[in-house]
């Protein structure tokens, strides 16, 4: 989320990523911090709200940085990444995780 704030924190220079690129950057990045709020809570709801709400904050903070505005679509974006990213409701977030390797028995 640091990252994320940092970037959004940098003055326009007209070097950034032209439409609709960037809003595959944002799909992609709030996609990524959905599935990681989903591997710490386990819950799909949480994980989306969460990632879903830091876009709007975020945006909120980038309407303040000379030369960059919040755009809809950009909030659009990070809902839609943040969706795929926080995975299927109700399914567990081992869903998400690769089976576990055997391993040697319980320890007695």
């Amino acid at each position: 989320m640091g990252v994320l704030w940092w970037l959004s924190g940098q003055p326009a220079t007209g070097a950034g990523l032209p439409h609709p690129w960037d809003k595959g950057a944002h799909f992609l990045a709030y996609a990524l911090l959905a599935l990681l709020w989903r591997l710490g809570l386990g819950r799909f709801w949480g994980a989306f709200l969460l990632a879903s709400g830091y876009g709007v904050v975020d945006e909120w903070h980038q309407s303040f940085v000379p030369g960059r505005e919040a755009f809809g679509w950009d909030l659009l974006a990070d809902a839609l990444g943040a969706a795929i990213g926080a995975g299927r409701p109700g399914s567990p977030k081992t869903a998400l995780l690769p089976p576990p390797r055997p391993g040697p028995g319980p320890r007695r």
